[in-house]
């Protein structure tokens, strides 16, 4: 945080109810952290362990790798794979469609010729 510059002055810090699974005692224990950056307007939430003092490191981590990134310009390795889920679940073009269609439909061609009725197994 001293090599971006943070200061915890900058910070407001609030403890939050969990939300989720994990039962009762999840949703009874104040153990999500909120971190909100004054200065720039970022917010991090972070609930990613049941020990309150983890998930304080874990934001304050998060927070720094965002500015970080913010900072330097740079497409994180978040980002990438967010990006790279999305062009996954693309849907894919009729023309696309139609190209694997027609191979699918050649292949099965040439396996139904293979299957010849006048061979004894």
């Amino acid at each position: 945080m001293a090599a971006l510059g943070l200061a915890e002055e900058d910070l407001v810090e609030k403890f939050i109810l969990g939300s989720g699974s994990g039962g009762q005692k999840i949703n009874k224990t104040s153990s999500c952290v909120y971190l909100k950056h004054e200065p720039t307007g970022l917010e991090v939430k972070c609930q990613a362990n049941r020990s309150r003092e983890m998930n304080r490191y874990h934001a304050r981590k998060e927070l720094c790798d965002r500015l970080d990134e913010i900072r330097l310009g740079k497409a994180s390795a978040r980002q990438q794979e967010m990006e790279k889920v999305r062009r996954q679940k693309r849907r894919r073009s009729r023309r696309s469609k139609q190209r694997s269609v027609a191979d699918k439909r050649l292949l099965s061609q040439k396996k139904s010729l293979r299957r010849s009725p006048g061979r004894d197994e």
